[in-house]
């Protein structure tokens, strides 16, 4: 183990510097994990494809539970003392195995009783559910980094570990292999490597001498695990219930129209989530800052207002360099059955009606974390709630009623994901109490809306409509602006 740092402080928190470091390296993450799916799809038949997929989906939802939101409450409050962070991670760590040993349990006996020739898929299962078991213990250290202010060091984590499963799948790839189960370890060992670096990391700029500073430093809520677990249970039931938001439509045209259409819609869908990792960086880099100003209307408001320049400025970026590059890599990438319209549909035009739902995502960030911050994170998770209930319902009506037509329901499914979007985006700002700021930016809110879903469409269409999203581009000095400003 490397040797205690003294210093009582970590750096000062930057959004912009922050969300730059994020930003950048789930990029880069995501073009490497867009390879890795580009060798899978060629590598494997489509219905092994889909049974690792949606085995992996299943774990990353059912799992998160074990997280118990102890991450979330570590973010929010591990600037207040950066010299009992360290003791947070391994505090957090005890707390999570007990609660992780039944869920183990249930996992494995839940294989057995629902799947038929269960056998034949448990080396699949096994590392699916250790995969999903590292990436949820690799929350703790990278949390504690960008708390103290070092996210960069988080952003490398995320490098280290889709460079591993890459080679792995590379190697695999080029030595011919077929083997469902031999991918998926190469993906264990990437999330096994990100722990790891993620928990030397920590140790580098964390560890302190043992006795180091109170509990009470942190916030009230650590004085006992009690009271830790009683605050952090909101974000638990959230986190139990938030993967959900975007996988319904998934689980949903798996359950009503088969696992082909499902690895269709998840190839669309690679694409969409590589986008989504923008508003997920941000909120990760405001979230302690918005924790921190709490109770300082003034600097909180301010930070908004920040972030809002910032998703303004990305907007028109994401918006045709996202359509742009799926538009001509997609084909090129995949098998021709993802994108000839064979299975039902293609998923270049899914995506393109899933780049709506993007824009509206990236809008709701300020929102979206301001009740993650705020007093009462009962309200955040009543807000995911009812987002997934939304999720859900418009999912069934629409891919139900779609479903015997051409496309099987895939469309169905990508309008139902982007009219959730725009339901996020409304519930956050109800719930944040933020409609001044609407009000006060209405002429932004509506140009960004508005121009970014006729661009949509024109992009489907191959109209020239599409153009007419250039205007939003007078939206970036400002956002850049934001990058580059301190958070003082």
């Amino acid at each position: 183990m490397a040797e205690p740092v003294e210093q009582e402080t970590g750096r000062e928190l930057n959004m912009g510097r922050d969300s730059g470091w994020l930003i950048g390296a789930d990029i880069i993450a995501v073009f490497l994990a867009l390879i890795g799916q580009i060798v899978l799809t060629r590598a494997l038949i489509t219905e092994d494809y889909g049974i690792f997929i949606i085995a992996l989906d299943i774990f990353a939802t059912t799992f998160l539970i074990i997280d118990l939101g102890l991450p979330t409450i570590l973010t929010r409050d591990g600037a207040n003392s950066v010299a009992k962070i360290w003791d947070a991670i391994w505090r957090i760590y005890r707390i999570q195995a007990i609660c992780m040993i039944p869920f183990i349990l249930i996992s494995l006996v839940g294989v057995t009783l629902l799947v038929d020739d269960w056998s034949a898929f448990l080396p699949v299962v096994i590392t699916c559910m250790l995969v999903a078991l590292a990436h949820i213990f690799s929350y703790a250290p990278r949390s504690g980094l960008r708390a103290a202010g070092y996210a960069w060091m988080e952003a490398w984590t995320k490098v280290i570990e889709r460079c591993c499963a890459m080679i792995g799948y590379l190697i695999l790839y080029f030595l011919g292999s077929s083997s469902v189960e031999s991918y998926a370890f190469a993906f264990l060992v990437g999330a096994l490597s990100g722990l790891g670096s993620a928990l030397w990391f920590a140790s580098v700029r964390l560890r302190r001498p043992s006795k180091q500073g109170n509990w009470e430093d942190l916030g009230e809520c650590w004085t006992d695990n009690k009271s830790l677990i009683l605050q952090s249970l909101p974000f638990a039931i959230t986190l139990g219930i938030l993967p959900y938001v975007i996988r319904i439509e998934k689980f949903i045209v798996a359950g009503m129209i088969g696992v082909d259409a499902a690895a269709l819609f998840h190839v669309a869908q690679i694409a969409w989530l590589a986008g989504l990792v923008v508003p997920q960086a941000m909120r990760a880099a405001l979230l302690p800052i918005l924790g921190q100003r709490r109770n300082d209307d003034v600097k909180f408001f301010a930070s908004i207002e920040k972030s809002l320049d910032l998703c303004f400025g990305l907007l028109p970026v994401g918006l045709f360099g996202g359509a742009l590059l799926i538009h001509y890599l997609l084909p090129i990438a995949f098998p021709t059955q993802y994108t000839d319209g064979s299975l039902g549909a293609s998923a270049v035009d899914l995506f393109m009606i899933l780049l709506i739902g993007w824009c509206l995502t990236l809008l709701a960030t300020p929102s979206y974390t301001a009740l993650q911050a705020g007093e009462n994170p009962w309200k955040f998770t009543l807000f995911i709630g009812l987002v997934v209930v939304f999720a859900t319902v418009t999912g069934f009506l629409l891919i139900g009623s779609m479903v015997n037509s051409d496309s099987n329901g895939l469309y169905g499914a990508a309008i139902a994901s982007t009219i959730s979007s725009a339901f996020l985006l409304l519930a956050s700002l109800h719930l944040a109490k933020l409609w001044v700021i609407v009000r006060q930016r209405k002429t932004e809110f509506t140009a960004s809306i508005v121009l970014a879903s006729i661009t949509c469409i024109g992009f489907i269409t191959n109209s020239l409509i599409a153009l007419s999203g250039l205007v939003l581009f007078m939206f970036v000095p400002r956002g850049w602006k934001s990058v580059i400003a301190t958070d003082s």
